[in-house]
Order: structure tokens, then C-alpha cells, then sequence
């Protein structure tokens, strides 16, 4: 087909492409942008899941050392930044409950509707809340 066009423009003398290319052209684009961006959505929001269930097991960890120095559990989030614990940004997180039997944490992540929490008992995010 581009050797068709070549000699087209060659013999006739002409300059560009007719306006059905242009539309074919554009119309290939539109698919495949249209089958790019849901896949692009799709991999970000799993991103953001990750990222919550990486932040709620890291916080898991700081929980259980901060256990080993004071025989409780805490509920501030402070406390397990001393541990070690980094929070990752846009990624909130809040122990809603935490005494000498066990924890749970909530997490969320800034403009995205889903939420994980983390049970001691469990040990494995979940989505919902405690």
C-alpha cells in the first residue's frame, strides 16, 4: 500500500493524503487508545490496592515490635514510626483498636474509595474496615 502511494504522489503529482487516509489513520488511534486506557486505569487502582496491603503489613511488623518492647499493642501511629515504620505517601492509616490481645488497622488511600484493614488475628489484609 505506501509503494501505491509513493507512485501515486510520483505520477500525479500530488502533495498529501486524501482525507478517507486521514480518517483511517485516526480511526486506528481512537482503538487503540481505546483499548490502552481502561488497562491503564485498571493497573493504577492495583497499584493503590498494593500499595495500601504493602503499608498495612509494614505497620503489622511495627506493631508486633512494639509489642515485644512494651507487652502491648499500640494504637498511635507514631509509636510504630519509631519502630521503623515509613508510611508511604497519599496512604492513611489509623489503628482502630489496640490493646494487650490484638490490633486492628485501617488503611486509605487519598481520592480512591476502596479500604483495607488489618486484623492481628487474621494477619492478611482485607478490604472493608475493622
Amino acid at each position: 500500500m505506501i509503494s501505491k502511494l509513493g507512485k501515486r504522489m510520483q505520477v500525479k503529482g500530488e502533495g498529501g493524503f486524501t482525507l478517507i487516509e486521514l480518517l483511517v489513520v485516526i480511526i486506528i488511534i481512537a482503538i487503540l487508545a481505546a483499548i490502552a486506557i481502561p488497562m491503564y486505569l485498571s493497573q493504577r487502582q492495583k497499584g493503590w490496592n498494593a500499595n495500601m496491603q504493602s503499608d498495612l503489613r509494614n505497620a503489622a511488623v511495627a506493631e508486633e515490635s512494639y509489642f515485644t518492647d512494651n507487652a502491648a499493642y499500640t494504637n498511635v501511629i507514631a509509636n510504630l514510626e519509631l519502630q521503623g515504620f515509613n508510611p508511604s505517601a497519599n496512604v492513611t492509616l489509623a489503628v482502630a483498636s489496640a490493646d494487650a490481645a490484638g490490633y486492628c488497622i485501617n488503611a486509605t488511600y487519598t481520592g480512591y474509595a476502596t479500604r483495607y484493614h488489618l486484623n492481628s488475628t487474621d494477619g492478611d489484609p482485607r478490604t472493608g474496615t475493622c
